[in-house]
């Protein structure tokens, strides 16, 4: 019996001083923005993040989406600022970096992830859709991160992170304007990896797969059961599931990677 317990003990021993490969995920002290932050995968990130000690800024078109988003994370114990954003406006970009600085004193981490899902058939796009698409899908995302730019430089920990879409891997039928906006984001993401290496500075893509949002649910109900048919887990993914995604990349967990797409799409892009 004593052999065995002094075996235990030496054991023990030995993991308390293994690392701790959770400890990568850690995000105590850092300041992320997370646009579209208030509902759906945004808002499911924002509160991943603030679980592992993140201070989050929660930036979205509608101020009370916003203030409710934050406030429950606040009230959970975590550390939340509301900033009202629409990313298809420039001055708004450049507020809320200002007011994430002024309240946190610098950014770490920003996650593009507001989204247009505005869309017209080949034969009927107007000009002013196609604006409206690329403003939200493609010019906010880059501005905001030119706009982060010192701060991501003075960080020890820059991470980029733009949610992205596996349609890019598919034709994009019936959702052309928002997939060619988001496959243009993944070629910024790649140029932005390769331009900002030398900052120390990460930039990664997400691409999600049908998830369970309010833009999901708006799609016609035989294109969202299209979608699902489509992938090889028959469930659309839950915001959560995408969030754990945008964790790793945010995070030392994913250290050596930069420039690349993380696909999480329950085997849609297998096709």
């Amino acid at each position: 019996m004593t052999d065995v317990a002094d075996n235990e003990a030496r054991k023990r021993a030995r993991m308390t001083s293994l690392p701790d490969p959770l400890a990568a995920f850690d995000l105590s002290g850092r300041v992320a923005i997370v646009t579209g932050g208030s509902r759906g995968i945004g808002r499911a990130t924002a509160e991943a993040f603030a679980a592992v000690g993140a201070h989050v800024v929660v930036a979205s078109r509608k101020a009370d989406a916003c203030e409710r988003a934050a406030a429950q994370i606040n009230s959970a114990g975590g550390s939340a600022l509301a900033v009202p954003t629409h990313v298809g406006r420039p001055d708004d970009l450049t507020r809320v970096v200002t007011e994430t600085v002024d309240a946190f004193g610098g950014v770490d981490i920003v996650v593009n992830n507001a989204a247009n899902p505005l869309t017209q058939p080949i034969g009927s796009i107007t000009p002013e859709a196609l604006t409206k698409s690329h403003e939200v899908n493609l010019r906010g995302p880059v501005l905001l991160v030119q706009e982060a730019l010192p701060h991501l430089r003075a960080s020890d920990h820059a991470a980029v992170v733009n949610v992205i879409t596996t349609g890019i891997y598919t034709n994009g039928a019936g959702v052309a304007m928002y997939v060619a906006a988001k496959s243009a984001l993944m070629s910024m993401t790649r140029s932005m990896a390769a331009e900002l290496a030398g900052d120390n500075i990460r930039v990664n893509a997400l691409a999600p797969g049908t998830i369970a949002t309010d833009m999901t649910f708006a799609m016609p109900e035989a294109f969202q059961q299209y979608a699902v048919d489509f992938q090889l887990i028959k469930r659309m993914g839950r915001p959560a599931e995408i969030a754990t995604a945008a964790l790793f990349l945010a995070s030392d967990a994913s250290s050596f990677m930069t420039g690349q797409a993380l696909v999480v799409d329950g085997g849609m892009s297998t096709h």
